[in-house]
């Protein structure tokens, strides 16, 4: 213990013990995104209808619920890589909408072609889903003659916590094995020199 030098040695217990609190911190919100799944799982299954939420703190407890807006004027047209209901790629037509309530986000439906859809707006019913700025309604049935797009489904969600809490354990046992290995060579290598 007393060849044992100190400041390496503290430089890496406090990398393992902060590579094994991040393992745990992946492992805990691995059972929180289960539970985050499970909710999202029964709100799709419920078919109950909600309000679409335009606002940021009412999003998460809408998504994957049915709901309905009304499209007063379409703001701007963008078609983003999408599948239809057989799974097929190709694009979801969507478009940025003016409604009483705020601006709201819809993807009306899917196409092979890129080329932007005509559609002037109106009620759309359709399911809340997770969109890269907030949420958008998933049009149900599509608008604008376009092919019905895959059904939004929370499975889609990566839940990759438990691999990522592994890699940060094995991170860790891997830096104590690396560091065991080091300190017996150059305890070996000073014993020969002693």
């Amino acid at each position: 213990m007393r060849r044992l030098p100190i400041l390496p040695t503290l430089l890496v217990l406090i990398a393992v013990a902060v590579m094994v609190t991040a393992g745990v911190w992946q492992w805990q919100r691995a059972a929180w995104k289960e539970d985050l799944l499970a909710r999202y799982d029964r709100a799709a299954k419920a078919g109950t209808a909600v309000a679409f939420p335009f606002t940021e703190d009412q999003r998460e407890a809408a998504l994957y619920h049915r709901s309905a807006l009304e499209c007063r004027r379409v703001l701007a047209r963008n078609p983003i890589a999408g599948r239809n209901a057989a799974q097929e790629a190709g694009w979801a037509q969507t478009v940025r909408c003016a409604t009483p309530e705020g601006e709201a986000e819809v993807a009306l439906g899917w196409s092979r072609d890129p080329a932007i859809a005509a559609w002037d707006g109106g009620t759309v019913q359709g399911i809340v889903a997770p969109a890269a700025h907030g949420v958008r309604l998933v049009a149900v049935p599509a608008q604008a003659g376009l092919t019905q797009l895959a059904k939004p489904d929370p499975h889609d969600l990566p839940n990759n916590h438990v691999s990522y809490a592994v890699q940060w354990f094995f991170f860790a046992a891997t830096a104590l094995i690396i560091y065991a290995l080091a300190l017996r060579r150059r305890l070996r290598d000073s014993d020969k020199a002693g």
